[in-house]
């Protein structure tokens, strides 16, 4: 497969510019979001899995590909894997000791040590804090950085069917603190979490200081959805794709219940 992948550019953009902390953040911001596939050392049974380690040196790695064809090309035959997002590999590795070799003998191939997997790990599992004031009027944002409108618009597109769109927006408050709000509106239930954490991590991982964007939550019908719209720049979230019939899913492939890593 020649094609590029998404993990491919961002390792690109930074390998070109080493000295840049914001190519770097965005690069692990994709791995993060990316879906991956771990080789296992057997499948998986009962919810849980083994990944195959590979010492390198000092160190332990499990090995990660972005494409299931990158993994079978690299063992060279089938091999059992789990399909995880990078978020969930590195929540259930961190503390463990274990880096992560990523898409060895592509032209993203990097290994992880077991450090920066922690301090992924620490930094993915940051929530913003929740704040109650009243918004006296909406105003179109400002003075905002070009890298936190891309990095929100990329984070967006992952976030399927949890809401309907989104408005970035200038505020006033009643007390005349000025500040931006990211208006989520008909958010699906119980989905606030997951978009307010995706909200944080586009701060986070385009090197925006933190607090500077307040998240909320809307419905189409209340009064300030009309001022939000008008005011606010609108990002569309894409539909949640429709599930089709799969006879034997790959082990991690649902989100809900990923196999637990032993």
């Amino acid at each position: 497969m020649n094609e590029a992948t998404p993990l491919d550019l961002a390792h690109a953009a930074m390998e070109a510019a080493p000295e840049d902390d914001a190519t770097r953040l965005r690069f692990y911001e994709r791995l993060a979001d990316s879906e991956l596939f771990l080789l296992l050392e057997d499948e998986a049974e009962g919810g849980n899995a083994t990944p195959r380690i590979f010492p390198v040196q000092e160190d332990n790695f499990v090995l990660l590909f972005d494409r299931e064809e990158r993994l079978a090309d690299f063992t060279g035959a089938p091999a059992p894997y789990a399909a995880l997002s990078g978020r969930v590999v590195v929540e259930q590795l961190t503390g463990q000791g274990v880096g992560l070799a990523v898409n060895l003998e592509t032209p993203s191939a990097i290994l992880i040590p077991p450090d920066a997997v922690s301090w992924l790990a620490e930094t993915i599992a940051h929530a913003p804090a929740e704040v109650e004031e009243r918004i006296a009027a909406f105003h179109a944002p400002r003075g905002l950085p070009e890298a936190l409108i891309a990095a929100l618009d990329a984070k967006l597109a992952t976030a399927q069917g949890l809401a309907d769109c989104a408005f970035l927006a200038a505020t006033e408050t009643e007390s005349g603190t000025r500040g931006h709000i990211l208006a989520f509106m008909d958010a699906r239930p119980g989905a606030e979490t997951a978009l307010a954490k995706a909200a944080s991590e586009a701060l986070t991982f385009s090197g925006i200081e933190a607090g500077a964007l307040d998240v909320g939550f809307f419905r189409a019908s209340d009064a300030a959805a009309g001022a939000l719209a008008k005011a606010g720049l609108r990002f569309d979230l894409p539909e949640a794709p429709e599930a089709r019939p799969v006879d034997r899913p790959a082990p991690g492939s649902d989100p809900q219940k990923p196999p637990i890593l032993r």
